[in-house]
């Protein structure tokens, strides 16, 4: 019994070595990574954004135990981490499941009676990446300890409200003040489609991903993301500052940057400032049309179109935020040059990760052969390459 490359009948094994036998019974979840299409790094500031929840997963068994405890485990940990849950700030200080933590406690805080129970992960997310493993690991959380608490039937199960807590968890829990798109993925992905989605008002649509001869190949860099909290961090507050500039140049009073329009950048560009918040100001406006424009590309059938626009978007990131890095520049150099390939782009938070590249599904072999090796001979570094399709968001397997 396998579920995305996950072998649900070992481990549930598995789970039963961690944690013994019990008349409880073992129900297993799951939540997908994402990859997000276009639109980096605008989720905080309003923006649209173009995700797709991936087939690689977080999966988990779980079990309650009868008692007021939490215990975490993971199929590649010999250790398993507790917290009480009269105490569940405690989970902050946990050297693994600091993520789980703050998602139970954001469930507790929401209202739901959370029971004592077991949790064992496994999963196929390259940790690092940029596909959103953390985004995974909290929906994960979130729907199995929603699912089994006390008054579940009251409470009822509010996906989109599970994708805000899971970001909650990672604003009170982890120190990353991260936007909604990749919980919202994770929670509301949907088999062979891309959600387009309007972070200010969490209005969102499903759109088809027809590909037709195309295909998507998300290449990994191996240079594990290491956007931590400090540089996250302070992307947002430049975009903050960024924010009050333009409103202050052009007499306006706008909640998000998205708000603006090109036009009004370009009116307002000379009294922005000559440091680097003018850039990020730009980045952020323009990447904001150009999904806008590839969303229409993709569904007029126009994938050439929708590529450029992909290759238009890695530039500004690069150029103007400066979240890519020498390793994904250089794996997005070779790809965008490669046979077969129309479009290319860094995806994720940046400063290594994956790019996402649409590649011709005959060519798709040579390209992760002439694409590996030249990354090698460049970086030194063996990337890996995944084929992928868009799949279903948060669920109870059984």
């Amino acid at each position: 019994m396998s579920e995305n490359g996950i072998n649900l009948s070992d481990l549930k094994e598995l789970f039963v070595k961690y944690y013994s036998e019990s008349d409880h019974e073992i129900r297993i979840f799951t939540a997908p990574g994402r990859v997000n299409l276009i639109g980096e790094h605008i989720d905080y500031c309003g923006g649209s954004v173009f995700p797709a929840a991936l087939t690689l997963s977080c999966t988990a068994a779980v079990r309650l135990n009868g008692t007021d405890w939490i215990r975490l485990g993971a199929d590649d940990l010999e250790d398993v981490y507790t917290f009480s849950l009269r105490d569940p700030q405690a989970g902050k200080r946990l050297k693994w499941g600091n993520y789980q933590a703050g998602v139970i406690n954001a469930l507790l805080e929401e209202g739901y009676l959370i029971r004592g129970m077991d949790f064992l992960f496994t999963g196929n997310i390259p940790f690092g990446s940029g596909l959103s493993s953390s985004a995974a690991i909290e929906l994960t959380t979130a729907v199995a300890a929603a699912t089994l608490s006390e008054n579940y039937e009251e409470k009822g199960l509010d996906l989109i409200r599970m994708a805000q807590l899971g970001q909650l968890a990672e604003h009170t829990f982890c120190g990353v003040n991260c936007g909604i798109m990749d919980q919202f993925a994770s929670a509301m992905g949907k088999r062979d489609h891309a959600i387009l989605l309007d972070c200010a008002s969490l209005n969102y649509k499903y759109v088809p991903l027809a590909l037709g001869d195309y295909t998507l190949v998300l290449a990994n860099t191996c240079k594990k993301h290491a956007l931590g909290a400090s540089e996250y961090n302070k992307r947002r507050e430049e975009v903050a500052e960024g924010l009050r500039r333009l409103n202050a140049a052009l007499g306006e009073n706008r909640a998000n940057l998205c708000d603006f329009s090109e036009a009004e950048y370009a009116a307002a560009e000379a009294r922005l400032g000559p440091d680097k918040v003018k850039d990020r100001v730009k980045h952020v406006i323009f990447e904001n049309e150009r999904v806008k424009r590839a969303v229409s590309a993709l569904e007029n059938g126009n994938l050439k179109a929708f590529g450029t626009i992909l290759c238009e978007a890695h530039a500004s990131i690069r150029d103007l935020y400066e979240v890519t890095g020498p390793e994904l520049d250089t794996m997005f150099e070779i790809a965008s040059h490669t046979d077969g390939c129309i479009g290319a782009r860094m995806t994720g938070a940046g400063f290594g990760g994956c790019t996402v590249n649409i590649v011709r599904k005959e060519s798709a072999e040579a390209f992760i052969r002439d694409v590996g090796r030249a990354y090698t001979q460049r970086t030194g570094i063996v990337p890996e390459f995944y084929l992928c399709t868009a799949g279903d968001g948060a669920r109870e397997l059984f």
